[in-house]
């Protein structure tokens, strides 16, 4: 019966996925021109930021700012925070760009700019926006030493093209100030060849600043000439010219286009027309596949199944669930969205998560996770309840858990005290039974990727649940691992996984041994420099095992319970810690597969192996540091590392 249901399950979530990515498709086709996300440019500053577990945060309160303004229009400004770790964050889209096509654009653009992490600053042009963010306030900056210009490989040496270049740029620059800060121009130079220019000033800048700035952004492209493109990225607007144009058609009813109506009439026409015609091509592709694989009505079913089934939650019922997403039902904040307490009408309570999934790239982390979640069943992972697809963004309804996460509690000295070490125990085995069955008892093996505490969920009994498989990959049983780009959280990634993108269980076990250290100390592992300047948490741990002075690490709140146990507890607590230093070796090789490792915990393996040591790693370096006199080995360039998908770092999850 519980297969039978979890099958089910997967249907109709698998056919809410393929829904969501139809409207993908005809959004995607509905906009009236290019969201032009091609990135062009990407600088980080030089200042490593001050203390992530605050800053990061500020980072992410500031995106989702930015969003919201982004789409009624088409810029944004925001200040969370205060200095050294505050984030004040711009974003802008091209006066040309239509408000569908800028959000698709500033989508990217949120997903790029992180990639500066763990520097606490950077900007990025793409072809259809702008985005910067710092930790101090830039807005009325025009210039800096990052400006430059771009210029393309072609040439056209011609003396009419260069005079018909200088002159649009002259014209656009000229108009734009008084026009809110964007102009466009155009100017003929042979038959139907004409140089296209556009100027777009920041709206934080006032009208003397963007004249300032257009004219040594004017200055800086002309440079380019005779290429035929050339690109000025300065700090506070932008001017692009080509031999192409490149731009959006402008508003239908603007005099100067006023011959262009028909022809943007007709090409939304056709666009209506092919986006119906992919959509069909995809449905009927898909059903053709499902025919040899489960039958001819399958499809059919499916769409029925749906349609009858509670899995499929209407937005509105959603929206009225949650209080029309009010900040106060609001759970937690992640990188691509947040999570809301909702009551359902019957009483129910859930756990809606809003995920602002406006291009493909974001709509494959969506389908991977409800893929994922609804292929599995065990008590010690979040249930998902259901999702919706046709709203303006997407959502996935889970179970709601009074308690939140454990972060809640290990890292608060008062909450702290409502675990004793006996909850805590029964905490970690729910994990590690949980992690067992993902690596070993489901029919695929599923990496989790980002287990940590903020990702161990408490129900009213303080029982722990697996949440958040947004990272989550799976593969089949014939393959030893598989290479991925690395995403998770700093602190908490395997070492090999940082050197070599290779994804195995052991990365998972690496992480469960980081988070046994941390549930036993109290401490988080990327905070330990504020105890320790020299060590991170499993550094400490090693090095405190080995001189036999555990005690020292113990949160303090596990000895307040059961005193005439304390020492039993002490005991207990030690062999959690060796297990943990198991978890955690340097050699993925020796870590333990959790099914050993929940035989360990029970004592039925009573013999415990000696831990070889972890990996130092410098986290600040981001290198791996050897205890010889050997120099660093370095995991990877701190500057090119890939954390688009990161967690924590920018993405908490």
């Amino acid at each position: 019966m519980v297969h039978t249901k979890a099958r089910k399950m997967k249907k109709n979530v698998g056919f809410c996925a393929l829904l969501f990515m139809l409207v993908v498709l005809y959004l995607s086709a509905e906009t009236t021109g290019d969201p032009r996300t091609h990135k062009i440019n990407l600088t980080c500053t030089h200042q490593l930021e001050h203390n992530s577990t605050i800053y990061v945060p500020n980072f992410v309160a500031t995106m989702e700012n930015i969003s919201t303004q982004i789409r009624s229009s088409r810029y944004g400004v925001s200040i969370i925070g205060k200095p050294p770790d505050a984030s004040y964050g711009l974003a802008q889209c091209y006066g040309d760009l239509p408000s569908l096509d800028c959000i698709l654009c500033y989508a990217e653009a949120r997903t790029l700019l992180p990639q500066c992490f763990p520097y606490n600053g950077g900007r990025i042009y793409l072809d259809g926006c702008f985005m910067r963010a710092e930790n101090y306030s830039f807005f009325e900056e025009i210039s800096g030493p990052q400006d430059t210009a771009v210029c393309g490989n072609a040439t056209l040496k011609s003396t009419r093209f260069e005079e018909s270049v200088r002159r649009a740029i002259s014209d656009a620059t000229a108009d734009a100030p008084a026009n809110d800060g964007y102009a466009r121009a155009r100017v003929p130079f042979s038959g139907n060849d004409s140089a296209y220019v556009l100027a777009d000033c920041w709206k934080t800048l006032n009208l003397s600043s963007c004249i300032a700035c257009l004219e040594n952004a004017s200055a800086s492209v002309s440079k380019c000439l005779p290429r035929t493109e050339g690109r000025a990225l300065n700090t506070g607007c932008y001017l692009q010219y080509s031999n192409k144009d490149f731009m959006n058609p402008e508003p239908s009813g603007n005099s100067k286009v006023s011959t262009l109506v028909i022809v943007v009439a007709t090409v939304s026409s056709v666009v209506v027309v092919l986006a119906g015609a992919v959509i069909g091509c995809y449905i009927w592709k898909q059903r053709k596949i499902q025919k040899k694989r489960k039958g001819s009505n399958d499809a059919e079913q499916m769409a029925s199944t749906l349609n009858d089934s509670s899995l499929n939650f209407k937005y509105s019922t959603l929206e009225k669930a949650t209080g029309s997403f009010d900040v106060a039902n609001k759970l937690g904040q992640g990188g691509f969205g947040s999570v809301y307490k909702g009551v359902l009408a019957d009483g129910r309570e859930i756990a809606v998560k809003r995920l602002f999934l406006n291009n493909k790239h974001r709509a494959a982390d969506f389908y991977n996770e409800v893929n994922i979640i609804s292929s599995v069943e065990h008590k010690n992972l979040v249930r998902l309840l259901g999702c919706n697809c046709s709203g303006p963004e997407s959502l996935l309804v889970y179970e709601f858990l009074a308690n939140k996460s454990l972060d809640c509690f290990i890292f608060d000295a008062d909450k702290g005290k409502a675990l004793s070490w006996d909850k805590r125990f029964e905490i970690i085995v729910g994990t590690v039974e949980g992690l067992a069955y993902l690596h070993e008892n489901s029919k695929v093996r599923i990496i989790h990727r980002d287990i940590k505490a903020s990702n161990i969920l408490l129900d009213s009994k303080l029982r722990a649940k697996i949440a958040d498989f947004g990272l989550a990959r799976s593969f089949e049983d014939d393959k030893s691992h598989i290479s991925t780009a690395i995403a998770g959280t700093l602190g908490y990634m395997a070492p090999e996984y940082l050197a070599h993108g290779q994804l195995t269980e052991k990365v998972d076990v690496y992480s469960f041994g980081v988070l046994l250290m941390e549930i036993v100390t109290g401490r988080q592992n990327n905070k330990t420099r504020e105890y320790d300047y020299t060590d991170s948490l499993v550094t400490a741990t090693w090095r405190h095992f080995q001189a036999k002075k555990m005690e020292d690490l113990i949160d303090s709140n596990l000895l307040l319970h059961n005193y005439q146990n304390s020492e039993a507890i002490k005991e207990e607590i030690l062999r959690v810690v060796h297990v943990a230093l198991l978890c955690t070796q340097e050699n993925h090789a020796l870590r333990p597969p959790m099914s050993r490792v929940l035989l360990m915990l029970q004592r039925k393996e009573k013999e415990l192996p000696p831990p070889t040591n972890p990996p130092f790693v410098d986290e600040r370096t981001m290198e791996l540091n050897d205890t010889s006199d050997a120099p660093p080995r370095p995991l990877y360039n701190s500057t090119s590392y890939s954390v688009g998908s990161v967690s924590y770092s920018f993405y908490p999850r």
